[in-house]
């Protein structure tokens, strides 16, 4: 039985995943939580070999390559990591996990919606989140963020792709949230970092207190308001 809570943080590129995911940590670990922050494709030894090839812009690779590829990355990060962790109790925040594969190979690439939620249940064994946060921008903007800190570099293989896949992929995330209305939670990424990250622990803090006592005493879970 699963013993802690799953977060993850979703969103297009430029949307500000990492600043938001490392900001929650430290909140949460002076709150007491045991944290444990990963990502994806990557959070494992294994996976983090094949997130260097799936986002690598020097390689050209199918739509189902890249597909199986986030898969096979997403079982070893699941059993390696997240799966271990929560039955000890501890508090997950993961940058993507399996709706990313629906936004981003789905409504991007245009690969069947049922493949890919079978291959999301194989790959997870329906490990699916308590709560997901999707980190909301236009296109526009949050590419905008890359190339002014990335410059030249144009980002990894799938930052470079054009404006009309990274708008295909925001709707995705809308679907998604439409079609998960209890588990996923759209927020502006506008305004300051400061102000995004209040509206995050302010979501979880719903959450957690929606949840029943005996489950909230389990997961040795309080308040977290800074």
């Amino acid at each position: 039985m699963k013993k802690g809570f799953f977060l993850t943080l979703e969103g297009p590129d430029g949307c500000g995943k990492t600043t938001q995911a490392l900001l929650l940590k430290e909140a949460l670990l002076k709150k007491g939580f045991d944290v444990v922050h990963s990502r994806e494709p990557g959070g494992s030894s294994f996976a983090e070999e094949l997130r260097s090839i799936i986002l690598n812009p020097k390689y050209k690779i199918s739509p189902l390559v890249e597909l199986l590829l986030y898969e096979a990355s997403r079982a070893q990060h699941t059993e390696e990591v997240i799966r271990p962790a929560l039955q000890k109790g501890k508090y997950i925040i993961c940058e993507r996990y399996r709706d990313a594969t629906i936004a981003y190979q789905g409504y991007g690439r245009g690969i069947p919606l049922s493949l890919i939620e079978q291959l999301n249940s194989i790959a997870t064994e329906n490990l699916i989140p308590d709560l997901t946060i999707v980190l909301d921008i236009p296109p526009e903007e949050g590419l905008g963020r890359i190339k002014k800190m990335k410059g030249k570099s144009g980002g990894d293989r799938l930052e470079q792709e054009s404006l009309f896949f990274h708008k295909r992929v925001r709707k995705g995330y809308f679907a998604i949230a439409k079609k998960n209305p209890k588990r996923v939670k759209i927020l502006s990424a506008k305004g300051t970092i400061k102000e995004l990250h209040q509206k995050i622990l302010k979501e979880i803090e719903d959450r957690i207190e929606s949840y029943p006592a005996p489950l909230k005493a389990r997961c040795g879970i309080q308040q977290i308001k800074s």
